[in-house]
Order: C-alpha cells, then structure tokens, then sequence
C-alpha cells in the first residue's frame, strides 16, 4: 500500500512506540490520527505536525469512544486505510502474592480489557471504514496492525495477565485476517521485545542490565524507531498478511 495521502489511526500514539509509529507514517507521507488518554502529550503531537496530525481523546476499551474517534478521523481526512494498535497497559502482579492470596480478579480483566478486548475494538471499527474504500490495482483497502509482546510466548513471573492478553492478540491474527481477506484489509501482528520507551529510560541501570543480558545481538534494547520502521515496512508490503513478527534482538525472556 502507498502511504503516500494515507490515512491512519495509531493508539497510544502520544509517546512510546505509538509516537515513532506516528512519525514514520508521517514521514512516508501519511495523515495521521493520535488516539491517546493523555491529552497533553496527544495535542502536542498534533501540534508539531499541522495539517497531517490530529488527536482525539480515545478510550480503546470503550465502544462509543472508539466509534466518535474513528469517526472524527474520517470526517477529517476523508477516509481510513490504516490501524496501528499501540495502546496497552503491563501491570504485572502473581497468581497468588506472597501471603498466598489471589490476584484480584479486577487486576486480570482490566489487562485483558484494554490490551486485548481494545485492539479488537479499533480493529473492528477500523476495518468497517476500510471496507468503504476503493481497492488499489492489487485489491487492496486497508491494512491492521496489532502489538503484541515477546511475553505472548515468554511470559514471566507475574506476567500471567499481560501474558494471556498479549497471546490473546497473537492468536486473533490469524482469523481476523481470514475474516477480512474478503474485503483486501491485512492484519499483522509485532511482538516487541525490550524497547527504549520512557517507561523503560525511568528504570535503575540495575534493571536494565540483566534485560538486555537476554538480548542477542545487537546487545541493546530496542530502539522506538525500529518498531515504526517495521510498521512502515508491513503497510508498504502487500504480501506480507496474517503474520506474527518477533522484533525483538533475538530475546528469549526468562522466568524472572
């Protein structure tokens, strides 16, 4: 697909591996629509891009939120092409704690919630918008992007809740493509490793070091940049659909 006068929609796109995606698409000529809660951050975004950037205030796990947003994109670009999911929250907390009680039941839903019932909530409204379009002269409409985690396969201690919400996301791929093969919409999954996000640069060096120790080559975390780049490269090539992408340095977590 050419990105050139594309429109997309990037959750989480006010910071982190959101905002390298936001750039990227920019770069390659795309208009772009940030779906963040942060409203700060998400207004600042659309400021620095004028005219190929808007922000809407965006609750992914919410029906009527997503819709209003989905639709102020189009209403503002025209159309959709684009979804990249971005957005996503990592609490970590053990199936029991260390007195033996069990993890609140809330705690688990709330990660399945945003990170997984979210990604399919802009997918599915996205993919609506997609199926409107023209196809281009290899009958495509649209393209789906989901994030994933290397702790879809990897989990560790405590991650159950990320874990099953993450591989949740990895194991709806595969369908949700197959649903939209029809209508020439992909669907893609990346499964980051360790990123050099802000939530990561706020870190001790103490907690650093034994990630990156796991890490192959290049012995480093990963740069936002390269996750973009590789959101770039999905759109770009149209015979890459129904995948799950480990970028990820070659990481394989262990327990803790």
């Amino acid at each position: 697909m050419n990105l050139q006068n594309a429109v997309a929609v990037v959750t989480g796109g006010a910071s982190g591996l959101g905002l390298a995606t936001v750039e990227a698409l920019v770069a390659r000529g795309a208009k772009v629509a940030v779906f963040d809660m942060n409203e700060q951050a998400g207004a600042a975004v659309a400021a620095a891009h004028p005219g190929k950037v808007i922000f809407q205030k965006v609750n992914v796990a919410d029906a009527q939120s997503a819709a209003e947003g989905i639709a102020a994109t189009v209403k503002a670009f025209g159309a959709l092409h684009i979804a990249v999911n971005c957005a996503g929250i990592g609490a970590a907390g053990k199936t029991l704690d260390r007195d033996s009680k069990a993890l609140p039941l809330d705690a688990f839903a709330k990660t399945i919630q945003v990170n997984l019932i979210g990604s399919f909530n802009i997918a599915r409204l996205a993919a609506e918008e997609m199926a409107k379009n023209q196809p281009d002269e290899d009958g495509q409409r649209g393209v789906i992007i989901h994030t994933a985690s290397v702790a879809a396969f990897d989990g560790q201690t405590g991650q159950a809740a990320y874990s099953a919400s993450k591989g949740g996301v990895v194991g709806m791929t595969l369908p949700m493509a197959r649903d939209l093969a029809r209508y020439g919409i992909r669907v893609n999954t990346i499964a980051p490793g360790i990123f050099d996000t802000p939530m990561m640069q706020g870190v001790s060096e103490e907690y650093r070091a034994p990630l990156i120790a796991m890490v192959q080559n290049p012995k480093r975390f990963g740069a936002p940049a390269e996750y973009g780049s590789l959101c770039v490269s999905i759109v770009e090539n149209n015979y890459l659909n129904a995948e799950t992408i480990r970028l990820d340095g070659g990481i394989r977590m262990q327990a803790k």
